[in-house]
């Protein structure tokens, strides 16, 4: 059903628009809390930097926490008084209440466990259906906490669905507690097991214990946010025991920063252990037979199976002794090979599906009813082949446009399986596949108040300042004038092989109705080309990434979508250090900034948390050659006083235990003293929430007031009027 693109009643309206009219920010320099400075000088092989802001690592201070009090009042006084500010609030509360459902996860006796949102709940809830029953709720993790503040961030079934483990979280923090539940009675057991972090969790087939990955108690418990990570070892919990009686099942003393994973294969039979060690996308693989599913030996000797640490070696799933792997051994972009347990040297594999075409990246791949599901990227897009176990290509799978293949669900014994799809103007639906007979069908679709048909997708190259060619996505109003006047909004991420693909956001359709454009770039140091596009964007080649950046900006300027003074960028962790280094680099190319959570301090993010792990994608200020690297594009000691920074919003939590709030404080001090205009560059600081977490009515909030920033600093000051 096509609906109006305005459907606050015109009294409502009116009562918004002039209110926010008559208090609209002034053009005038705003007067910033001041922060105390210091004269602290860090020495970087004969290198001074200054570093006045260090103090404001203490995350207990109260002279900081007096400073972020003063710097929220001024930003939500100053986002208050946006005119538009109101209308995109309740057109996106709108937008975003819509019943939700992800892929679910389905057991060997065809009993489905998944999550489902009404449409504005602060979590999802997860449900559990037998075969021929009705679904029903398992966990309601809104119950847990009135305001969202403890988190539901995972959860597994046993293999014959009689528990349910899963993981809680103090504000979305990394560091999680789990629990198991008797899923008969939805009781929860007195199991516990604390300090996890950065880990799955496997279940024996017997369903009494399950294998998981934690650290060392840090030396103040769980307010030592900053604190780095190191040792993370993998132990086996059984049911009906205290933690301090898991047994270590593997552990490297020698590689202090190594990340340790476990999984189990799907009949019970072996123990997969993961290594990953100073790469990003490289992993060591070992594994353990367990022996009977029904009585498996945790304490199975851990043999290697591929520990050159010089490729990603996957599993995908076995029958009898061959075992199928997802792999970049000689083939950067990803094949499926198969590899005898007996006799697993690269040399003797069969390779099953090889390396693809220039732009087809192997996303992933699961065996399904025999076969294989492989999802591939295709610049960026998806396309979803199935394949016997002899390489032979049997179908591949509808996909209803441009868009993104999510979360698979499959089982080798099992011939249904589940997808996930979604763009940027569909909504993510949920399809059920039959394996057997080839065909796919809805399974479940979400209902949401826009109608996307006077609106398209393209996927455009452009020329970066190397001559490399880059993608990038633009969402935009058929047939909108080329004349640079329309608000945009570029979003790029750039690192970690991360690819950047279609999504649906409710605010999409928002801004577009505002009439905006919306893009993409799919700059370097993603996995948008494999391992060789994500190589041409880390270490010493990063600033590749901020080129391609202002490149993709100067394509929409040039083609005529927009100008510099209705251009916004937007990012987010590394991606908010891509947009820190923007506005430090090229002030004038951009109309406003969106920092999220982001990488700014480039010199010591290693020291806090698990920052060390991001060394071999950045590299390190301990060293010298990768010193002289970070130097140039470290956004915090970029800031140049008297420059004029484009209209900036900064946000961060309390309890982001990730990216430590500390970067986005020292910034926000300096830059904001360092401004030769009257542009506000203001901070925000939530509590309760963390770097992948917010509830919500917090996720609302924060969203309509980036938005409505950079809505209004890039022109729009009022809402459509129809």
């Amino acid at each position: 059903m096509k609906l109006s693109t305005n459907l606050l009643s015109a009294a409502v309206l009116t009562a918004v628009m002039a209110t926010a009219t008559a208090q609209a920010p002034t053009a005038q320099k705003l007067q910033y809390p001041v922060a105390h400075n210091d004269n602290t000088v860090d020495m970087y092989f004969g290198t001074k930097v200054p570093a006045p802001y260090q103090w404001m690592e203490n995350l207990t201070s109260p002279q900081l926490k007096t400073w972020v009090e003063a710097e929220n009042k001024l930003t939500n006084d100053y986002l208050a008084k946006i005119p538009v500010r109101g209308w995109i609030e309740h057109r996106l509360t709108e937008l975003w209440n819509y019943a939700k459902e992800g892929t679910p996860d389905q057991l060997k006796n065809g009993t489905l466990f998944f999550r489902r949102n009404s449409g504005l709940q602060n979590q999802s809830v997860v449900y559990v259906q037998a075969p021929g029953q009705k679904a029903r709720v398992l966990i309601d993790p809104n119950k847990l906490s009135p305001d969202g503040s403890v988190q539901l961030k995972f959860g597994v079934p046993s293999p014959d669905g009689k528990y349910y483990a899963y993981a809680l979280s103090k504000g979305g923090s990394d560091w999680e507690t789990l629990h198991v539940m008797d899923v008969a009675t939805g009781k929860r057991l007195a199991d516990a097991v604390h300090w996890v972090k950065f880990s799955g969790l496997a279940w024996t087939h017997d369903d009494q214990g399950f294998f998981y990955s934690r650290y060392p108690e840090p030396p103040s418990g769980e307010k030592a946010i900053s604190h780095a990570v190191v040792d993370q070892k993998l132990y086996y919990h059984r049911l009906g025991t205290p933690q301090s009686d898991d047994k270590l099942i593997y552990a490297r003393a020698d590689l202090p920063h190594a990340s340790l994973g476990g999984g189990v294969s799907e009949d019970g039979r072996y123990l997969i252990v993961y290594l990953s060690n100073d790469s990003i996308s490289n992993n060591e693989l070992f594994y353990a037979d367990l022996g009977n599913p029904d009585k498996p030996d945790v304490a199975a000797k851990i043999e290697p199976l591929y520990t050159k640490n010089d490729a990603m070696y996957s599993p995908i799933g076995h029958v009898g002794d061959t075992m199928y792997l997802q792999t970049t051994l000689d083939a950067p972009r990803g094949k499926i090979v198969a590899a005898k347990l007996s006799d697993p040297d690269p040399a003797h594999w069969r390779v099953v599906v090889p390396q693809q075409g220039p732009g087809d990246v192997l996303a992933g791949a699961t065996l399904a009813d025999g076969r294989i599901l492989a999802n591939y990227q295709v610049v960026a897009k998806s396309k979803l082949e199935l394949f016997n176990t002899d390489g032979k290509l049997l179908k591949t799978l509808y996909l209803p446009t441009l868009g993104t293949v999510g979360d698979v669900s499959a089982r080798n014994d099992s011939k249904t399986a589940y997808y996930a799809f979604t763009s940027y103007l569909y909504p993510t639906t949920i399809y059920k596949f039959d394996v057997a007979d080839g065909k796919s069908s809805v399974y479940f679709k979400p209902d949401v108040k826009f109608d996307p048909s006077q609106y398209e997708t393209r996927q455009v190259f452009y020329t970066s300042k190397d001559g490399t060619k880059v993608p990038m996505f633009i969402v935009a109003k058929k047939g909108i004038a080329l004349d640079g006047s329309h608000p945009t909004i570029l979003y790029g991420y750039g690192g970690f092989d991360i690819s950047i693909t279609p999504g649906f956001n409710p605010m999409i359709p928002v801004w577009l109705q505002l009439g905006g454009v919306y893009a993409v770039a799919n700059i370097r140091g993603g996995g948008e080309y494999g391992e060789a596009w994500h190589h041409a964007g880390m270490l010493g080649k990063k600033q590749n990434v901020f080129d391609d950046f202002a490149w993709a900006a100067k394509y929409l300027i040039k083609q005529g979508y927009t100008s510099s003074k209705h251009l916004g960028i937007q990012g987010y962790s590394n991606g908010g250090l891509l947009t820190g280094a923007s506005i430090t680099e090229r002030p004038q190319l951009f109309g406003a900034a969106f920092i999220g959570h982001g990488v700014l301090d480039m010199l010591r993010y290693q020291d806090f948390s698990g920052g060390s792990f991001w060394v071999p994608e950045y590299g390190s200020s301990a060293n010298k050659k990768a010193f002289g690297w970070l130097i140039k594009y470290s956004p915090l000691q970029n800031i140049k006083p008297g420059t004029c920074y484009p209209p900036t919003l900064i946000t961060t939590s309390w309890d982001d235990d990730r990216v430590v709030p500390s970067h986005e404080f020292k910034f926000a001090a300096k830059i904001q003293q360092a401004q030769g205009c009257d542009n506000p560059i203001l901070l925000q600081t939530f509590g309760s929430t963390s770097h992948t977490y917010m509830p919500t009515d917090k996720q609302i909030k924060q969203t309509t007031d980036v938005w409505a920033f950079e809505a209004y600093n890039l022109g729009i000051e009022q809402a459509p009027s129809k």
